[in-house]
């Protein structure tokens, strides 16, 4: 069986938590796209890990796998293979062979775009960990794969036809020097290093035959997306988006396993009780404008710890945004929600919800195509009673019928509006801390 994970908005929805919670059950845990810009956090007892690459289900003991449609930094992922590993874990990660490789220079390529954009409004708000140019490369058919670093001749080859290209964008069209993360030799010397610890260790896979025998052999398989619907390369807020497809359907491009496949399992669609996001672009339920508001964001801000795993930067907050969400359930097709962090928004007295926009005198329920028209809508928010702040950890141990009232009809709402059932809900950083109601794998 396969469940798929999949952020319904705009990241940071705590689908590692998620992944981590199901995880149980699960064979394997196969990351279908992104790279180390994809910060999740796992809480497992009294231990915190920060990961950026290695897949969540690591820490508890499972198959990791870096599927095709990542992007993949070696100096990453060795790094936090051997942090895991001195703290006692022995993570077993497996990479796929077609997954494209970041490289130094795609990094210093990252913040030179990114800079030029700082004056404009097409500031996408990268990390700086050179995914876009990376993915760029991939689509170019000049990027560098991991299988390319197993064999030292076809890296030398490779290196000697992409290092000069992007050489150029430095020199010629950004007119600045290149430094040492454009040297060939020190390159192929660093990741066929690489190659060879990939090689050894029997870490280079297959990624679609190796996920196909495991399903053949019966093993649960879990998908796991980065990043969130809204900033999909083909259904986000186009330019502020990632450089690959978070939806469900990305399960299937990024892992060589086929629609059939991952449509018969479970999706399950992340959210977050409110709404958060790092980088420019329009939000029309954000909360700012007047003193009230911004107040109101800083309290949630520090409340939900809202800033970026990988940047630390301070995301921007907002009320649940109900079209954003509609059209999320529809890009992949939900079959269950996972719904966190509504411990956050205890002791308001009242959380709003934008449920429609208005633009151009209409309601409308669901997301423009356009980035531009997305910001030309205000939203038509619905107001909710609060709730106070309970014990939550009692509450999780009790089940959902223990949640105060108004925050099981907040809850009762976002389900009915999707069409969809509630799975689980957060309301602590801690496993002990989530409201199970499904368990997928067990079903």
């Amino acid at each position: 069986m396969t469940v798929t994970i999949v952020g319904s908005q705009l990241g940071d929805e705590g689908k590692g938590g998620i992944v981590d919670l199901y995880g149980d059950a699960a064979d394997i845990v196969v990351r279908y796209q992104g790279g180390d810009n994809a910060g999740h956090t796992v809480v497992e007892g009294d231990e915190e890990y920060k990961l950026s690459l290695v897949p969540s289900g690591a820490i508890r003991g499972k198959v990791g796998l870096l599927g095709n449609g990542c992007v993949v930094n070696p100096r990453t992922l060795f790094d936090e293979i051997d942090g895991l590993q001195e703290r006692g874990l022995d993570p077993d990660v497996r990479v796929a062979k077609r997954a494209h490789t970041i490289l130094p220079y795609h990094r210093v390529l990252d913040g030179i775009e990114e800079e030029a954009k700082s004056d404009s409004d097409l500031e996408a708000g990268t990390t700086g960990r050179g995914i876009g140019p990376t993915y760029e490369d991939k689509v170019g058919r000049r990027g560098i794969r991991i299988g390319d670093l197993l064999d030292p001749e076809v890296l030398r080859e490779r290196l000697e036809y992409v290092v000069p290209y992007n050489r150029a964008i430095v020199e010629d069209v950004y007119g600045m020097d290149a430094g040492e993360e454009f040297d060939v030799d020190a390159l192929h010397e660093e990741f066929s290093e690489y190659g060879r610890r990939l090689r050894e260790n029997g870490m280079a896979v297959n990624a679609g035959e190796f996920v196909q025998n495991r399903i053949d052999e019966g093993d649960n398989v879990m998908f796991e997306g980065a990043q969130g619907t809204s900033i999909d390369i083909d259904h986000g807020i186009y330019p502020y988006v990632t450089s690959s497809n978070p939806t469900a359907g990305g399960a299937c491009t990024g892992t060589g396993i086929g629609p059939t496949t991952v449509g018969q399992g479970e999706i399950i669609g992340i959210v977050k009780a409110y709404l958060s996001r790092v980088g420019t672009g329009p939000l029309p339920t954000e909360l700012e404008g007047d003193e009230e508001s911004e107040d109101l964001a800083h309290y949630i801000r520090e409340e939900g710890g809202e800033y970026g795993t990988v940047t630390g930067r301070p995301r921007r907050v907002g009320w649940l945004d109900m079209p954003m969400l509609r059209h999320a359930a529809r890009a992949s097709g939900f079959t269950g929600l996972a719904i966190n962090h509504l411990d956050v928004l205890a002791g308001l007295d009242e959380v709003k919800v934008g449920h429609s926009y208005q633009l151009d005198g209409e309601e409308v329920f669901t997301m423009p195509a356009t980035t531009e028209r997305w910001g030309d809508c205000e939203p038509n928010l619905r107001t909710f009673d609060g709730w106070p702040d309970p014990d939550w950890e009692q509450v999780a141990a009790e089940g959902y019928e223990a949640l105060p009232e108004n925050a099981r009809a907040y809850l009762d709402y976002v389900s009915e509006e999707l069409d969809t059932p509630i799975y689980a809900v957060g309301v602590g950083p801690n496993r002990s801390q989530t409201i199970v109601l499904e368990r997928p794998f067990e079903a």
